[in-house]
């Protein structure tokens, strides 16, 4: 376990540093978040008037791969400590958000440990039984971890939330996950849903762009499935390859929505060049992409050229004044940028202490009622009997005037 200190760690700017002081916490205790003593002395007395059990301190495990066994101060390069990047963000992030759920008025108990992405570190924390009187958990990180959680949630009751893994939920078979990240079925449904609205089936053909290969199938199985369900049979639906073999079928006086289940760059780049050419030959093209193409850098001028839409699980708006402060905050608490996990690890932390605080232990029975709009993520939560809780939050990302903006 990592000892977070009450008090705000002052770093000089350097992950390195970071580690060092990570690595000098690892030993066994856990960080209390108190909000206002005042607050707190109002809780004592109506506890002193009523004898029933109040909830006034919440407990929660955060298992996150610091792989500190690893980490050699002396040697390490500038490189090398990048790979610890992820996990520190996060962690970071996290007790933000909790720092900010705990000024609602709840105590927070949080527990860190280090989980080396290894399961049998992971056995050796269950046979402490360290977990067992938590609230919550968050995490393991990645899906072989969650996947060696299931059986020890399950037989304790644990929720646990999967923070940054995108795996389908019926993978782990775990009724008491909270899964945060969208699987690719939802951005299937998301995209294909907006399709069917926002075009007429009687002059537009939908093409699945598909070379089923380099995981291409898990994206295009569920969005064939969709275009040949009733909801769009209206529709007519064509499936090729390549864009190469679609142009030898396509006629100018059609609507053509392309879908591209790809993520592969090489093969992503020809195929948007290719369907660039078209365009400017007179076809009337629009083109749908995947959501790993948010971090590929495309060239924008020819996916503004194409329309291009993508679905996304996060945006992060710079302009925003919640997003402006929370980035001074986090330059002044750790002396350098939030990444991508930071901005993750604050909304985690700030929705699920905010729920704890407000609903307590019984906090679940909320879950799929609360809608929330982070600094980076969106949370709408459904509930599966088998699978757990599923954050249904997608959003529809264009490319128009030289940037990504929110349509949907």
């Amino acid at each position: 376990m990592i000892l977070v200190q009450n008090h705000r760690l002052r770093l000089s700017g350097s992950k390195y540093f970071l580690l060092i002081l990570l690595g000098l916490y690892l030993s066994s205790c856990s960080k209390k978040v108190r909000p206002n003593k005042n607050k707190v002395t109002a809780e004592v007395k109506k506890e002193e008037e009523k004898p029933a059990k109040k909830f006034t301190q919440a407990s929660i495990s955060l298992l996150v791969p610091f792989k500190l066994n690893e980490f050699k101060p002396k040697t390490e390069s500038k490189a090398d400590i990048e790979r610890y990047a992820m996990a520190i963000d996060f962690y970071q992030g996290f007790k933000m958000g909790i720092d900010s759920a705990a000024a609602a008025g709840l105590n927070f108990k949080v527990n860190v440990y280090d989980t080396r992405d290894d399961n049998d570190q992971l056995n050796r924390l269950f046979n402490t039984g360290s977990l067992l009187e938590n609230n919550l958990i968050i995490g393991p990180v990645f899906p072989d971890g969650l996947k060696a959680m299931a059986a020890y949630s399950i037989a304790h009751q644990l929720p646990v939330v999967s923070p940054l893994a995108a795996t389908q939920p019926s993978e782990f078979g775990n009724p008491n996950l909270i899964s945060i990240v969208n699987n690719i079925d939802l951005h299937a449904k998301k995209m294909g849903n907006f399709i069917v609205r926002k075009y007429d089936p009687a002059n537009t053909v939908v093409i699945l762009i598909n070379a089923r290969k380099n995981g291409d199938e898990t994206l295009g199985e569920p969005l064939r499935e969709y275009f040949v369900s009733q909801k769009a049979s209206k529709f007519k639906f064509e499936e090729y390859a390549s864009v190469f073999t679609m142009e030898t079928k396509a006629v100018k006086t059609k609507k053509y929505v392309v879908m591209l289940s790809s993520s592969d760059r090489k093969f992503v780049a020809a195929s948007i060049d290719k369907l660039v050419k078209m365009k400017k030959a007179g076809f009337d093209i629009d083109l749908f992409g995947h959501p790993d193409w948010v971090k590929q850098n495309y060239t924008t001028e020819k996916l503004q050229l194409l329309n291009t839409v993508i679905s996304s699980s996060y945006k992060v708006n710079y302009k925003s004044p919640v997003v402006i402060d929370f980035v001074k905050k986090y330059r002044k608490t750790f002396s350098f940028e939030p990444s991508e996990y930071s901005f993750k690890g604050f909304d985690i932390g700030y929705f699920f202490g905010k729920q704890l605080s407000e609903h307590g232990e019984n906090y679940l029975k909320y879950l799929t009622r609360e809608r929330y709009k982070g600094l980076h993520n969106s949370f709408n939560f459904i509930h599966d009997p088998q699978y757990g809780y599923i954050n249904t939050s997608l959003m529809l990302l264009k490319y128009k005037d030289y940037d990504l903006n929110i349509i949907e």
